[in-house]
């Protein structure tokens, strides 16, 4: 009788809070760690070396926690965390001096046994027995963290620019073919520094320059990729060779560190200018003999300063090769350069420009594109050599602009290799414009004072974009790129006028069913055959045409 009444007495207790329990009384050791504090963020599973020296995985910490009896585990295998506070994010490895070298986050040490699968584990983080965090892989590649907030794979090393805005000033606007001297002429006057960042160089013009300008103390520094499609040809070879005879600094990104898949920018600093272009350092770009491309020489000490920045990130990386060492024991291959001459068509003009962004890929670029895309409401025309799907971000965008209103008008190239793909494209476009009722055509280039665009060009209203990126995926996501969108009215007129007489009533005669029918076999099978030849030097496969 006298518990039942002690029972009652303390529920009634408990129900109207006359009695409280104590902390030490109802806590257990998963409450006072407070494991929702902790998250897994990030693993790197696959690192280049023989063995996977250096795995890690990162927690963040929200506040600041305490790691005693916590561990970590894939199912398999299962280590401890240090008995330490922490607070932000923390790296942890079985081999830190390692993991130090593949992250900025501060790295500590596990103890015991943790083997992350390259093809993939479950991550489970426990305070006690308790599951504070999990998070899943699949198939890591190598050299690559896996980002378990963005849900993706980010190369080790990748770099998180920001877009920089200028406040503009003074350039110069002019295109290619039309201007074969104008980027040689630039490079001829500097007197500091020349930072050129490029995909390929076999320009023997602008090799002469550089090497002048680094016999008169220039600080000379060429960074290319080290695998490019087809390979790097003798004649590149020959031009580095003699850059680096004449005292030029070359570096190319190669091997298995490498963090892009391409380096594929086509900029050059000039003491406190800035030369941005659509176009590689061979003849074919800077020399007036094949390509259409459009280019820029910015006054502007800001947005120079912004590329000395985003190629000093690159130059420095542990893939960034100096050539004698890139060059031991390779061969290279047979390629034959332009050999074309074009009358100009068009001067090259100096322009205010109100203000430049300087975007870099795969940081900003894309992303910021489509920004100022959506922004637009009167005009949009784009001139590229290739979009590669109707799903792209930046073609969707420029639907958007035509369902808005704005007049579009998108001209893509007719080099062998996209022809088929682009009219295919084009027709679906212009069906598309027809059925919505939009103002907006499509086409594909036949060409007139050049012999191929090569553009990745793009007017939106007032504002004017070149630089090196290519509307496909693979620019967009994987490569190294820059471009610069200049607003003002006089840029946007410049290359709106370009544009304008390279639209202006050549697009090419309907070719019959029958014919692309034909002809897709025949590309087909060439591209095939292409695309199954393996090259020496990097013997990099061919995939992708669109540089």
């Amino acid at each position: 009788m006298l518990a039942r009444i002690a029972a009652g007495c303390l529920a009634l207790a408990l129900l109207t809070g006359a009695f409280v329990p104590s902390a030490a009384t109802t806590a257990t050791a998963a409450d006072s760690i407070e494991p929702t504090n902790a998250t897994l963020v990030a693993a790197y599973p696959n690192p280049v070396a023989r063995g996977d020296p250096g795995e890690f995985v990162a927690v963040q910490f929200a506040a600041a926690t305490n790691t005693s009896g916590w561990t970590l585990t894939d199912g398999k295998t299962t280590t401890r965390l240090p008995n330490r506070t922490f607070e932000g994010t923390v790296a942890f490895s079985m081999e830190p001096e390692y993991a130090r070298t593949d992250t900025d986050y501060p790295v500590e040490p596990l103890s015991g046994r943790l083997l992350l699968a390259d093809d993939g584990d479950r991550l489970t983080l426990r305070a006690g027995g308790e599951t504070v965090s999990t998070a899943r892989y699949r198939n890591a590649p190598e050299s690559e963290i896996r980002d378990f907030d963005a849900n993706e794979w980010r190369p080790i090393g990748a770099t998180d620019h920001e877009p920089t805005r200028t406040d503009g000033g003074s350039a110069t606007a002019f295109v290619l073919p039309d201007a074969p001297d104008r980027t040689v002429g630039t490079v001829r006057n500097a007197t500091d520094r020349i930072h050129l960042a490029g995909y390929t160089f076999t320009s023997a013009r602008l090799a002469d320059v550089l090497v002048d300008r680094a016999n008169d103390g220039v600080d000379v520094r060429v960074l290319l990729d080290g695998a490019p499609v087809g390979g790097v040809s003798e004649r590149q070879a020959r031009q580095l060779d003699r850059l680096v005879d004449g005292g030029v600094d070359v570096r190319l990104l190669a091997g298995p560190n490498r963090r892009y898949q391409h380096h594929h920018p086509k900029y050059v600093v000039v003491d406190d200018r800035a030369l941005v272009s659509t176009e590689n350092f061979k003849p074919a770009g800077t020399g007036g003999m094949s390509s259409r491309g459009w280019s820029v020489v910015l006054d502007d000490r800001a947005a120079a300063d912004a590329l000395v920045t985003i190629h000093e990130s690159d130059w420095t990386w542990r893939a960034a090769t100096p050539w004698h060492e890139y060059r031991s024991g390779r061969d290279f291959v047979d390629a034959d350069p332009a050999l074309g001459g074009f009358e100009p068509q068009h001067e090259a003009e100096r322009i205010d420009v109100e203000s430049t962004t300087v975007l870099v890929a795969p940081d900003n670029a894309a992303a910021e594109l489509v920004s100022i895309v959506d922004a637009a409401d009167e005009r949009v025309l784009v001139q590229q050599v290739r979009i590669d799907s109707r799903e792209n971000d930046l073609l969707r965008a420029t639907l958007r602009a035509a369902d808005r209103g704005a007049r579009v008008r998108i001209h893509l190239g007719d080099s062998w290799y996209v022809e088929e793909d682009n009219a295919e494209l084009a027709g679906w476009l212009n069906r598309r414009a027809e059925a919505e009722g939009w103002d907006l055509e499509a086409r594909v280039d036949d060409a007139d004072g050049y012999e191929k665009i090569h553009t990745k060009g793009v007017i939106a209203d007032d504002t004017a974009v070149v630089g090196s990126l290519n509307w496909v995926r693979s620019a967009q996501s994987d490569n190294r790129e820059v471009i610069v969108a200049l607003e003002g009215d006089e840029a946007a007129a410049y290359y709106a006028t370009v544009f304008t007489s390279d639209w202006r009533d050549r697009t090419k005669r309907p070719v019959p069913a029958g014919l692309f029918a034909a002809s897709a076999v025949a590309i087909s099978g060439a591209l095939l055959v292409v695309r199954r030849m393996r090259f020496v030097g990097e013997a990099e496969v061919i995939t992708d045409w669109q540089w």
